[in-house]
């Protein structure tokens, strides 16, 4: 389906206000802020939800804002999250909105999540076409640093009370527009390992002197790939990468230690732990053969992202009904990257959903990859993107005829 098709689509009180509402995505592309420190970016839809009738709530995980929105009498309630901040990444677009500040930039597309779901909030205030009460959830820190942890520690969910929640994320590498659906395990934990290899430095024309932590690390890095190879099931998935190393400084010496930093990844809890078990033990073996010692930092991040089957096949429907099947991704599998709207589907059932950014390989068809200096959130789907949060808020909360 292509974005001019896409038009046809979009629901008459969101068209009516989608030119506002992609110049306000630029803005946002243009002020980025990082994870707590959506300042301007909190303020900007605090006021624009306060203009339209939500009762507005700040404060929670520090940056986040919610916006409630009751009608009628219905007893039920909807939770709709969108992510807010950017990354410390340089912007190479070269777009007349790039971001204004050097080294960070909106590299993931949360300015487009927020304006998508401003866009959304605004139709759903002005046509007032539900009966129950909405939360729009605005939520900082997303990229690592667990914003929706905080935002439910501060009494996201007992404050205001969900029956479902639901996320999307933009998608480069799918047609722009279509929305991709997965139950179950849909993304993966992560969680990140720093480990210190502590030797005895010396000189490199010397190493019968010295204890070589480098040379230890190495075997180290060797030793880890065996684990998902030899002791996870392989029908499961596992992911265990060594991102950096640093140690020395000049060729002739042998340092002291060696810092490595590892991601891993799984679908599954009893995966996550028998990964974090293994690699403790492999590190600690290695070392010791090599007679040096490791110390090793396990930091529990983000855990697997798992949508609740109900809630994805109501979500499902709601995109069936507004697009077609033709425009739904029938071939979606489960993605490794993760995402931290896994804690919040953890408290509430719920569901993450996919949108298609497009193809290609650039920033002007939507394709270019997310955590990419070239990367834009492709303007096309806000619109359809907004009218399906309305739909879903009308689907979910339906007006007594």
């Amino acid at each position: 389906m292509k974005p001019v098709a896409l038009q046809e689509k979009v629901l008459p009180g969101v068209l009516a206000d989608s030119p506002e509402m992609v110049a306000l995505r630029h803005h946002l592309h243009a002020h980025p802020e990082l994870a707590y420190q959506e300042f301007q970016t909190s303020d900007l839809v605090a006021r624009k939800l306060a203009e339209w009738g939500y009762a507005v709530d700040r404060g929670l995980g520090g940056t986040g804002v919610v916006g409630t929105l009751k009608l009628g009498a219905g007893a039920k309630t909807l939770g709709i999250r969108a992510d807010m901040d950017a990354l410390p990444i340089e912007e190479t677009t070269g777009l007349p909105y790039a971001s204004t500040h050097a080294g960070r930039m909106h590299a993931c597309g949360h300015d487009g999540h927020t304006a998508t779901l401003l866009a959304a909030a605004r139709c759903l205030a002005r046509e007032r076409c539900f009966d129950g009460t909405v939360h729009l959830i605005f939520q900082p820190a997303e990229e690592g640093l667990g914003g929706a942890r905080k935002m439910i520690a501060d009494g996201l969910f007992e404050r205001f009370p969900c029956d479902a929640v639901f996320a999307f994320h933009n998608m480069p590498g799918f047609t722009a527009g279509m929305f991709g659906f997965m139950e179950g395990a849909f993304m993966a934990s992560s969680d990140s390992v720093i480990v210190t290899v502590q030797g005895r430095g010396g000189h490199g024309a010397s190493p019968h002197l010295a204890a070589d932590p480098v040379v230890a690390a190495a075997h180290i890095i060797v030793a880890l790939q065996t684990i998902v190879s030899r002791n996870v099931d392989p029908r499961e998935m596992a992911v265990i990468s060594v991102g950096s190393i640093v140690g020395g400084d000049a060729p002739n010496v042998i340092p002291d230690s060696v810092q490595m930093r590892l991601t891993v990844r799984a679908y599954r809890p009893e995966i996550r732990a028998l990964l974090r078990e293994r690699i403790t033990a492999v590190i600690r073996s290695q070392a010791e053969t090599m007679g040096v010692s490791a110390e090793v930092e396990y930091l529990w991040r983000y855990p697997a992202l798992v949508n609740d089957v109900q809630a994805t096949r109501f979500a499902r429907e709601v995109a069936q009904g507004l697009v077609g099947e033709q425009n739904l991704m029938s071939d979606l599998q489960p993605l490794t990257g993760s995402e931290d709207f896994s804690f919040m589907l953890e408290q509430c059932p719920g569901s993450y959903l996919i949108v298609g950014n497009g193809t290609g390989d650039h920033h002007a068809t939507g394709g270019c990859m997310v955590h990419n200096p070239g990367y834009d959130f492709n303007d096309a789907i806000l619109p359809i993107a907004a009218s399906y949060w309305v739909q879903l808020a009308r689907r979910f909360l339906p007006t007594q005829h």
